[in-house]
């Protein structure tokens, strides 16, 4: 028996393909790991600029630049597009964000992914929870330029609707994109998150319920959450079906 044992090869053309076959899950935690690194990098750096008072020129400029002559209450432009700009604003609200991680975890534990489900609300809620942190430890008073019947609640530093909808837009995007059977669709699901996620935070621009170093350092932060979330679920193989 032993020495059947010695006798048997792989073959080496075998091996080799199973050594390749294991790179591209490795390559894509590595490229998540690394884009949530700058991402961070860049939170820490716009953190300690604003700790320092030195984007309040040019918060200030790019806010007037968005603001009607002569009223700094009102945003630039037609009403229409005050109102698009509450429709944008208002999915990255608490509310919409929750109903859809709520629908999101309930269809994933309906289809037996009970861990995926686990980590669609943990991201959300641990987002959610640092951002409040983050806001507390900062203090940062808001532009008080929003204008009549749209409430804010808390300190401006960072933009929790621009981390949040990073975080659930992005994290969600992952997660169909994992369906989408060519490349091309998979960049399209991103992208679209992307997008949606950049709206949200220019809308708290154009609104006037945040500095724009807020919203950079919420998108900042918020991709970083999202990619390491995704390198985490990655290497952990939350994708993969439960146990019966």
């Amino acid at each position: 028996m032993q020495a059947s044992l010695r006798n048997w090869h792989f073959p080496k053309h075998d091996i080799t393909m199973l050594k390749l076959n294991n790179w591209p899950p490795v390559l894509g935690v590595l490229a998540m790991v690394a884009a949530a690194t700058a991402a961070l990098s860049v939170f820490i750096k716009v953190a300690e600029e604003v700790a320092e008072g030195d984007t309040h020129r040019i918060d200030m400029r790019i806010i007037l630049w968005l603001r009607a002559a002569g009223d700094p209450n009102d945003p630039l432009g037609p009403k229409w597009l005050e109102d698009f700009a509450r429709d944008i604003t208002a999915l990255g609200s608490p509310a919409v964000l929750g109903l859809i991680v709520l629908a999101t975890s309930v269809f994933l534990l309906l289809s037996g992914k009970r861990r995926l489900s686990l980590f669609m609300l943990l991201a959300a809620g641990g987002g959610t929870f640092v951002v409040s942190i983050l806001k507390e430890a900062f203090a940062r008073p808001r532009p008080q330029l929003a204008p009549d019947g749209l409430m804010v609640y808390m300190e401006s530093f960072p933009s929790g609707h621009a981390m949040v909808s990073a975080v659930v837009y992005l994290t969600l995007a992952a997660l169909i994109a994992r369906l989408a059977p060519r490349p091309l669709l998979k960049l399209y699901i991103m992208t679209v998150a992307a997008i949606l996620t950049g709206l949200v935070g220019f809308s708290r621009i154009y609104l006037g319920a945040h500095w724009p170093s807020d919203v950079l350092a919420g998108w900042a932060i918020g991709a970083a959450w999202a990619l390491g979330g995704g390198a985490l679920a990655q290497i952990m193989q939350l994708d993969k079906e439960d146990e019966k």
